[in-house]
């Protein structure tokens, strides 16, 4: 599995490189800019292993993934700062080529460095919530904290070392000192190649006819425009409050673990048998590679499961090689329709994801309930009672509640006054029953570098029922054997056939094996029906736990952490522009892409999981890397023309907003377009890993979608009402 889910993101790396370098190379239409972030996507990526060694920290799932959401993202500071040097060439071309040209490119770089330094470290604080992640949750993704954190900052690092210094390598070759003349026109077309007007770029000159009838309209129609974004921003809350919620969607491990429950009692034979007959109808299934089943415990304590709890790994072939339309939950449906055995409850789960379930919260299924108190039978009552409860509920395949005292026992209950009769004592009569039932290992035989105990007891025909053991021969002093019948009364009890003990009270587990719903839907609805149904004695209590239990605890310290990330990222926005206004501006990004996300993940049917609040955090400072980008823009050309004299009444400010968001379209197109085709190649991927991804990046393509078409509408009115008021009160 960890080789399929490398390979699967390896695979993705590469796509979103090539894709990534294809939208750069459109939108610039110009070898020598294109190439700076370009050469800058491999670099930075192979770097950023380097802090990855220094902590330790391994390549896997999470990690990798972490430089797979940042492709797109990480040549943003490249792209503003080569598209404004390309811009002001093109300017500096257009108008004789006075000075320096390598003046001109660094005050380029120097107009646009504060915003893209500040907008990459909003990016870097927007992970903040991951890094407060604790437990489970904690070490699977603060590894994907930390590998995005290291590319993006080493991509900032070579934004301004390693790009102005390439960039600077393209240099013109003159035709006077190098012949033959045709040589260094190829060269000068390769390394400088054709700089093209705004309103004369292959690109551009398309967008403008675009977005600048729309631009205009928006700022026409203020009022309404900010209506509607209002409404279209209200609409996603519905859609939120239909999504589901878990803890971690499935990571596809290309094996099932079947865990049937039986009641209690069931013999070493009849479990066997049962065993054998499952296994054969697993294997029988055209995806199932090979099953391996078991029953019982290991020789170890942290294996404590009965004949009655069973286990079998059945292990799938390959994808490919499944039947045409088969699915994951299609084949788990099918299975449990033919392993329908009476007195059984089936459950189907992985066999990773069982373990660290089990060792993180001692519940195998997606939901549990664990009933506390002090008395086991009361315990059991509760547990039947739940059990009958939430067995009808939607989404229930499968609900077992433990029967905590369903243990079946033999008890000796040993006659002293026979005992002394025949001179025996207790450790006599107790030594018999040890050896001949339970039995005694008496040597070792020794195999090579194993050792093995040899026990000897009496053969199965001679102890299988109470009849048979009431003549168990006692061998006393005088050479009589003395039937056990005669020393003690043999019956047949019940019992606890394990005691649990969990915070210092008994506790008994009921096991919830849900399908087609989300957990956290599915658990709402069941606390409602138990509380309605089921009355619990005083002292006792019920803990919902399994992942609804890991699903609270991150819900709850997102609720804490997300708002102080919140207003950290206002407080560096205030930094940069030192304007608590534009910092607000700015910051309207996030319920712009909230809209986006939201019903991306409605229409794609995904849950609310860790993963989805991740795509949400590193949404969070794509959308204020946007914002700023586009803010930047608005004020350069309102810059622009108060320097030119050329502010002077209303219709001035809306030609110089119409000259910041329509003629600087490209390169914020170009940014939010490496970003989203960086992202689209994970959603098209059905190999090991990819439901975990997808659940980050779909949140993102969404928002990104949306947070940009939004900003390019909205943005302007804004900036026109908040202009108009502040600086041009007077004006007409």
């Amino acid at each position: 599995m960890i080789n399929r889910s490398m390979d699967t993101l390896k695979h993705q790396l590469i796509e979103e490189m090539i894709i990534v370098s294809l939208v750069i190379m459109f939108f610039l239409w110009h070898f020598p800019s294109a190439a700076v972030p370009i050469v800058t996507i491999p670099i930075a990526v192979l770097l950023s292993f380097i802090p990855l060694f220094g902590m330790k920290l391994t390549s896997n799932i999470m990690s990798l993934s972490g430089i797979a959401i940042s492709i797109g993202v990480l040549v943003d500071g490249a792209i503003i700062e080569v598209e404004n040097a390309y811009k002001k060439l093109q300017l500096w071309d257009a108008g004789g080529r006075r000075g320096d040209y390598r003046d001109v490119l660094l005050s380029a770089i120097k107009e646009v460095g504060p915003s893209v330094f500040f907008s990459l470290l909003v990016i870097a604080v927007a992970f903040v919530p991951v890094f407060t992640l604790v437990d489970q949750e904690g070490r699977l993704f603060k590894p994907l904290a930390f590998s995005k954190n290291f590319v993006m900052a080493i991509a900032a690092i070579l934004a301004i070392t390693l790009d102005p210094a390439i960039r600077m390598l393209f240099v013109r070759m003159n035709p006077k000192q190098f012949k033959p003349r045709w040589l260094s026109n190829i060269f000068n077309s390769v390394t400088v190649g054709k700089y093209y007007p705004e309103e004369n770029h292959p690109v551009s000159k398309r967008l403008f006819k675009v977005y600048e009838p729309v631009c205009r309209w928006v700022l026409k129609h203020r009022k309404a425009t900010l209506i509607a974004t209002v409404v279209l921003v209200i609409s996603a809350v519905p859609a939120y409050l239909h999504l589901g919620t878990e803890f971690m969607p499935p990571l596809n491990e290309g094996a099932i673990l079947y865990m049937p429950t039986t009641l209690p009692g069931i013999s070493v034979t009849e479990a066997q048998k049962l065993l054998v007959t499952m296994d054969k109808i697993l294997k029988d299934t055209p995806e199932v590679e090979r099953v391996f089943g078991k029953a019982g415990r290991a020789e170890t304590s942290t294996d404590p499961a009965p004949f009655s709890m069973m286990e079998t790994t059945v292990v799938l072939k390959p994808s490919k090689q499944w039947r045409r339309g088969m699915t994951w939950d299609r084949l788990i449906d099918e299975l449990d329709k033919k392993m329908q055995f009476p007195g059984v409850t089936n459950a189907w789960t992985m066999p990773i994801k069982a373990r660290i379930d089990m060792l993180s919260t001692g519940i195998r299924t997606p939901v549990g309930i664990k009933v506390y108190g002090s008395d086991l039978k009361a315990i059991e009552k509760i547990g039947t009672d739940v059990e009958a409860a939430v067995k009808n509920i939607k989404g229930a395949r499968s609900v077992y509640a433990e029967r905590v005292t369903g243990g079946y026992f033999v008890d000796f209950d040993l006659k002293r006054e026979a005992l002394a009769r025949y001179g025996l004592s207790v450790d006599d009569a107790q030594m018999i029953i040890t050896s001949a039932i339970g039995g005694e290992a008496v040597t070792t035989t020794i195999e090579g570098r194993e050792r093995y105990s040899v026990n000897v007891r009496y053969a199965r025909g001679l102890r299988d029922d109470l009849d048979k053991l009431k003549r168990v021969l006692v061998p006393t002093a005088s050479g009589a054997q003395v039937p056990l019948e005669q020393l003690a009364d043999i019956h047949l009890s019940l019992g606890p056939a394990m005691i649990r003990d969990e915070n210092g009270m008994l506790s008994g587990y009921v096991y919830v094996d849900i399908a087609g719903r989300d957990v956290g839907g599915f658990v709402n609805e069941a606390r409602k029906v138990v509380h309605d149904s089921v009355k619990l004695p005083t002292g006792y209590s019920l803990q919902w736990s399994g992942q609804y239990e890991n699903m609270l605890r991150v819900r709850e310290r997102l609720k804490v952490v997300i708002p102080i990330t919140l207003f950290i990222i206002f407080v560096l926005l205030y930094m940069n522009t030192k304007s608590p206004v534009k910092a607000g501006i700015v910051m309207l990004a996030v319920p712009f892409s909230l809209v986006g996300a939201i019903w991306f993940l409605f229409f794609l049917n995904y849950n609310i999981s860790i993963a989805v609040w991740v795509g949400m955090i590193a949404l969070m400072g794509l959308d204020a890397e946007t914002g700023v980008f586009m803010l930047l823009f608005l004020d350069m050309a309102y810059d622009d023309a108060v320097r030119l004299k050329k502010m002077n009444t209303h219709n001035d400010l809306e030609e110089a907003i119409v000259h910041g968001a329509v003629k600087r379209i490209r390169p914020k197109l170009m940014t939010v377009a490496a970003m989203f085709m960086g992202l689209v190649p994970i959603m098209w991927s059905f190999a090991a890993g990819a439901d975990v991804m997808k659940r980050i990046a779909a949140p993102m393509i969404g928002g990104i979608f949306t947070s940009f078409i939004m900003e390019l509408l909205v943005y302007p009115p804004i900036y026109f009402i908040w202009k108009k008021k502040a600086l041009l009160p007077a004006a007409n």
